[in-house]
């Protein structure tokens, strides 16, 4: 025979609810809040902010501006379709298609981070087909262009989701066009 409490309630469903309470009842005591942790500490690394928390271009010791590289016009030709305004971060410049679609983005990365994106393609037995003419090296992978120029490595990445083959000419034509910017 089944045991019940008040209301026909099943006694085994109440003590679990009471378990599970229980546990709860010592998170609003009367503790005082907890303060605030500190904001991070800021990155001297990172180029200073200017007008509207925008990027001020750094000096040529630095580097080109990776935005300079390819401009957004650049950047529509090769994803074939329009984009949004730049988003520099430091050695990087990213274009993103609209959020209505079609998907597509454009990412240039300058410097070590280029390098970087090189190697972890070769590492990753990528095809690279060399570009003969272009620049000291440079190399054309199903979705990106690297491009060293006087050990100054540069990258551009497209992400579309169309035949990578489709993708070869633009590549290269960016390539060039980075080659002579650098």
């Amino acid at each position: 025979m089944k045991q019940t409490g008040r209301g026909g309630r099943s006694l085994p469903l109440l003590v679990v609810t009471g378990l599970m309470v229980i546990p709860l009842a010592g998170c609003g005591g009367d503790e005082p809040a907890a303060t605030p942790a500190a904001p991070p500490p800021v990155d001297s690394q990172l180029p200073p902010a200017g007008a509207e928390g925008e990027p001020v271009a750094t000096s040529a010791a630095a580097g080109p501006d990776a935005c300079a590289l390819v401009s957004k016009q650049e950047a529509e030709q090769l994803a074939g379709t329009k984009l949004e305004d730049a988003v520099p971060v430091r050695e990087t410049c990213t274009y993103t298609g609209p959020v209505t679609g079609p998907t597509a983005q454009v990412e240039v990365f300058v410097g070590d981070g280029a390098k970087k994106f090189l190697d972890v393609e070769r590492s990753l037995g990528h095809e690279l087909r060399p570009l003969s003419g272009v620049a000291d090296e440079a190399y054309v992978s199903a979705e990106a262009a690297f491009v060293n120029r006087a050990g100054r490595w540069v990258a551009v990445r497209l992400v579309r989701l169309n035949d990578p083959a489709e993708n070869r000419a633009p590549l290269e034509r960016v390539a060039r066009t980075v080659a002579g910017r650098i």
